[in-house]
């Protein structure tokens, strides 16, 4: 089993798009004619994101339904400083952490972004991969 794809629904429509694809590197493709606007997002031939605009307004004190955060694994050293390098140039604020190892993981470094209330994306890569 793998995962298909991730749907984000925001009232930033293209803010978010923007994100993805300027700075994580997706790519803007095909998509069904729905009712609701939104784009799909694709790496690697796959439609991967799909974004949705928000049509119902958030209520103040209701926790909605929402995924808590997308991760995005980068699987080389090249990758993770072209993601940093991008992030710096769009001047997009994250975190990071480590993950320790655990057998037979290694140690893995995270960067967070708070892409909009309630959407947080992840970038994972192995420790080595990474040169703080």
């Amino acid at each position: 089993m793998q995962l298909d794809h991730a749907t984000i629904v925001t009232a930033e429509l293209d803010t978010a798009r923007r994100f993805f694809v300027d700075v994580v590197g997706l790519v803007e493709g095909a998509r069904p004619p729905f009712s609701v606007d939104g784009y799909w997002l694709y790496a690697n031939g796959r439609p991967v994101i799909h974004l949705i605009e928000a049509t119902v307004p958030a209520e103040v004190g209701r926790a909605a339904p929402r995924i808590d955060h997308i991760a995005f694994r980068l699987e080389s050293a090249a990758e993770w400083q072209a993601l940093l390098a991008r992030l710096h140039a769009a001047d997009v604020e994250y975190q990071t952490a480590q993950v320790p190892p655990r057998w037979p993981q290694q140690a893995e470094v995270q960067a967070f972004v708070a892409l909009a209330p309630g959407v947080v994306v992840e970038f994972v890569t192995a420790l080595h991969h990474t040169h703080f």
